[in-house]
């Protein structure tokens, strides 16, 4: 299974197929699982409440959350085969962003004692004490929320990007370095030297790794060696910047075994080739939900990663 093979969507209650997908999943999770008696499973809420549908590649229904008409996030939900792939944190940021859309300062959360700290991940903060709900032990946590000046998209599309040719998918690269103000994720197996190198993408890789307090341009890189060999601009970018262009290698087999590339944006902008080597790809200049699940293996990689040793005769 991969990270990737999933989307969040915006689902209707009142919909029919939606609330039974809705549904499938609570009672899954919820009541055959957790043993959480039906009759507390549903309740007036539903219907008012804002519902998101995470989906698997062929459509299936594998998560699920709702945002209440108070501003309370409830009913996360991720089937078992997914857990761990970043669903219920895309799931999660998604009505963050939906709550800031609406102009919330604040979100409340009743938080199973397992996922507290998967919340306070998150920025949610724990009060009061612990409290039995259906059985099950719980801690009230809020999240106080900022302005947010870039606004969500509730439609993933709304922001697509073109990627059916390698011309395509150069032009939205750029675009999305173009659109990048102070942070960069980038994902490489091999750094070829049509990747990162143009004249265009260089300056806006110099302009982001120069925009000031903030900067930071993180690579993850299978491949040092050969980009060393081959001179690449990237390389010397980070040979004359090193405090804000960090590049690290994967050392565990499981990551070096990962065989798709991606970018991501500050901005919830990302551009994702399953396969790195071909000319397949999708990107989107806004779409938090689905960038999510890849900042999350990011995040995962680059912490057991080790800063590319065949740099460091370059002082890197």
């Amino acid at each position: 299974m991969k990270l990737q093979d999933f989307h969040v969507e915006h689902a209707d209650w009142g919909r029919a197929g939606d609330r039974e997908a809705l549904r499938s999943i609570r009672l899954e999770v919820f009541v055959r699982e957790q043993a959480v008696p039906e009759s507390l499973e549903w309740d007036d809420l539903d219907p008012p409440s804002f519902h998101l549908l995470a989906r698997g590649e062929n459509g299936e229904p594998i998560g699920c959350a709702r945002l209440t008409p108070e501003g309370r996030i409830s009913r996360v939900a991720v089937r078992q085969p997914w857990r761990g792939q970043g669903v219920g944190l895309a799931l999660l940021r998604a009505l963050v962003a939906r709550a800031r859309s609406q102009g919330r300062t604040g979100l409340v959360l009743h938080a199973q004692l397992s996922a507290v700290a998967f919340y306070e991940r998150e920025g949610f903060i724990a009060y009061g004490e612990t409290f039995e709900d259906a059985g099950i032990g719980h801690r009230s946590m809020r999240l106080t929320l900022e302005p947010d000046t870039v606004p969500a998209a509730s439609n993933v599309d709304d922001h697509a990007l073109p990627t059916s040719s390698r011309s395509e998918i150069a032009a939205s690269r750029l675009q999305l370095l173009a659109e990048t103000k102070h942070r960069l994720s980038i994902y490489q197996p091999a750094l070829d030297t049509d990747l990162y190198a143009s004249l265009d993408e260089m300056a806006e890789l110099r302009r982001i790794a120069t925009s000031g307090r903030g900067a930071d341009i993180r690579i993850l890189l299978h491949d040092p060696e050969a980009a060393l060999r081959n001179s690449h601009r990237l390389v010397s970018l980070a040979q004359r910047l090193p405090s804000v262009l960090h590049i690290r290698t994967p050392l565990e087999e499981v990551d070096l075994a990962y065989a798709s590339a991606y970018l991501l944006t500050d901005q919830g902008g990302y551009l994702f080739q399953p396969d790195a080597r071909r000319a397949d790809a999708r990107a989107s200049l806004r779409d938090r939900a689905a960038q999510a699940p890849l900042a999350q293996h990011f995040s995962e990689v680059w912490e057991r990663s080790a800063p590319a040793r065949a740099l460091q005769p370059l002082d890197l």
